[in-house]
Formats: C-alpha cells, sequence, structure tokens
C-alpha cells in the first residue's frame, strides 16, 4: 500500500515546487540577522548554580573549596563569585540514660562555603557533580541549587550595632525632620 502512495506523494511534491527560487534565512524570521542564531549556545545552560558545602573541619572545608574552584576551571565552566558565609555556632548536651543530668556540653561550628557558577552548559553539569561527590570529604556535606535572592542575603553579615540604633530611634519617636 506504501508504493502506491508513494509515487502519488512524489507527483504532488513535484507539482507544488515554486518556479523561483526564494532564500530565506536559517532563523525563520525576515528581520532578524542569520548571525543571532550562531549566537545562540549549543545546549541549554544553567543560568546561575550555587555550590554550597557545610562542615565541621575549616581547614578540610576550605582545602575542597578550592578543589572545587580548580575542577570548574578546568571543565570551562564560569566561577562568577565565590565566598564563607558567617559560621553558625550550636550547642549540644548529651545527658546520662534515663535522666535529665548533663554528663557533656559541646558547642560545635559549622562553617559554609560557597561557589557561584554561571552559565553552565547542561552536559558539563553531570561531569562537575559527579568529580565533586567523588571527591568529598567526610564530614562535608554539598548541596547545589540555583542562585536566588535568599542566598544573596545570607550572605552579609547584619550589624547588632546599627540594628540596636534604629530600634532604640523608633522607640523615642522616630527620626525628627526639620523644616526651614
Amino acid at each position: 500500500m506504501l508504493r502506491r502512495v508513494l509515487p502519488s506523494v512524489r507527483v504532488g511534491l513535484q507539482l507544488a515546487k515554486p518556479t523561483s527560487t526564494t532564500v530565506r534565512s536559517s532563523s525563520g524570521s525576515v528581520y532578524e540577522p542569520d548571525y543571532l542564531e550562531s549566537l545562540k549556545p549549543k545546549f541549554p545552560q544553567y543560568e546561575s548554580l550555587n555550590v554550597q558545602i557545610k562542615g565541621y573541619d575549616y581547614p578540610q572545608l576550605e582545602s575542597y573549596q578550592r578543589f572545587l574552584h580548580g575542577v570548574a576551571e578546568y571543565l570551562d565552566l564560569d566561577v562568577s563569585d565565590c565566598y564563607a558565609l558567617p559560621p553558625q555556632q550550636t550547642q549540644v548536651q548529651r545527658l546520662r540514660p534515663n535522666s535529665t543530668v548533663i554528663e557533656a556540653e559541646y558547642k560545635l561550628t559549622t562553617y559554609e562555603r560557597s561557589l557561584q557558577l554561571s552559565n553552565v552548559d547542561a552536559p558539563v553539569y553531570p561531569q562537575f557533580l559527579r568529580i565533586a561527590q567523588a571527591a568529598l570529604p567526610e564530614g562535608v556535606s554539598l548541596t547545589v541549587q540555583e542562585h536566588t535572592d535568599d542566598c544573596e542575603e545570607r550572605r552579609y553579615v547584619p550589624d547588632r550595632d546599627l540594628l540596636d540604633l534604629k530600634a532604640e530611634l523608633e522607640r523615642m519617636g522616630g527620626a525628627s525632620t526639620k523644616k526651614k
């Protein structure tokens, strides 16, 4: 049955051919130049990724962050920013069995580093992630997420003195403006 249909399709296509040749741009638009299509990336890209690493041992975390930076440069990834976040302190208490008596008390400090990657090609991202997970040291956790405004806000340490002064000013009735 296909043999019967195909010759008729060929004949129909030969009849439908235009007599004059027309040149059409590859982008499909008359108003855009062809070179704009060639500037687009070949693969989909992640616009901005945050690689966050956390751990209790600061020198080990610094070394691993330096390693990740080197891997990213080796894979031709654009490292747009690299920074440390403020450490978080946690107090842990160990109790005696079946009682509320504190046997030991520990203060743990969690350090965090962040590596921001820009315009990451989709085929390169799994390779980077496999290398990062394979070299992940003990006690260090790795998370990758898209960059958000929350990530940017966590980066900066609030000035407690300034916040206290602003609160005191609000208690006193706010800022006064003198009109002349």
